[in-house]
């Protein structure tokens, strides 16, 4: 799979999924540099007198959303119309999402919404998942996780944050496993294996949630129904 998308890429997606956003929406607002795109052409629009809300997937869209104007609110108070989310990976719809360490509650505004709108540039498809799927896990449950996860035939590896010593921590205050199985056959069987652990959170394996995939090239815009 090839990696590391362009801006204009990424920017295409995200303003294109933005565009399918109506007057009087909630929209869930997911995480990453993609989704990033959208959020910002959302705060465009509200600027030019777009009337909508949007519920956060992470202290980073929450603070995103927050700086271009955009109303904020929760599932405690609304349902989204619609979201818009990245993904790390896409194969014939399913997603492999987390590597943000957001994919709990990603999961949990995404699969809420109407409809998900996942926006991605080109190198993020490829023809099955192969990618590391993160798990995020109790901290009290990360070796028996860990050691599940290598029974079933992975290769589980606790995050370490990059800007500083120790593990990642999520908005959640739990750690993170990134979990190798090479390539996924059945992502459905192995979602439901995943979730099944005691200890688990969420896993970063999203099946039958999106509804549309706005794939983003340096030169064009490609909208396909799942």
């Amino acid at each position: 799979m090839k990696r590391g998308g362009s801006e204009a890429a990424k920017r295409r997606a995200g303003e294109s999924a933005a565009g399918a956003v109506e007057d009087g929406m909630v929209v869930g607002l997911g995480t990453g540099s993609t989704a990033a795109f959208a959020i910002r052409e959302l705060g465009r629009r509200v600027d030019a007198g777009l009337d909508i809300e949007g519920i956060p997937t992470s202290f980073q869209s929450r603070e995103l959303a927050r700086e271009v104007g955009i109303p904020l609110t929760s599932l405690d108070e609304a349902i989204p119309d619609v979201a818009i989310d990245g993904a790390d990976q896409v194969a014939d719809g399913t997603l492999v999402k987390g590597g943000g360490a957001a994919h709990a509650r990603e999961k949990v505004v995404d699969t809420a919404a109407d409809r998900l709108l996942v926006v991605v540039d080109d190198r993020k498809e490829s023809e099955a998942l192969d990618l590391p799927v993160p798990v995020e896990v109790l901290p009290d449950a990360r070796r028996t996780v860990a050691d599940a996860v290598h029974a079933a035939g992975g290769d589980p590896k606790l995050r370490a944050a990059e800007c500083k010593d120790g593990p990642v921590v999520t908005d959640n205050g739990n750690l993170v496993i990134d979990c190798s199985f090479g390539t996924i056959a059945d992502p459905a069987a192995r979602a439901r294996k995943l979730s099944r652990l005691p200890g688990v959170v969420e896993h970063g394996l999203f099946v039958d949630v999106a509804d549309r995939i706005h794939v983003g090239t340096d030169d064009d815009i490609r909208i396909e129904q799942v």
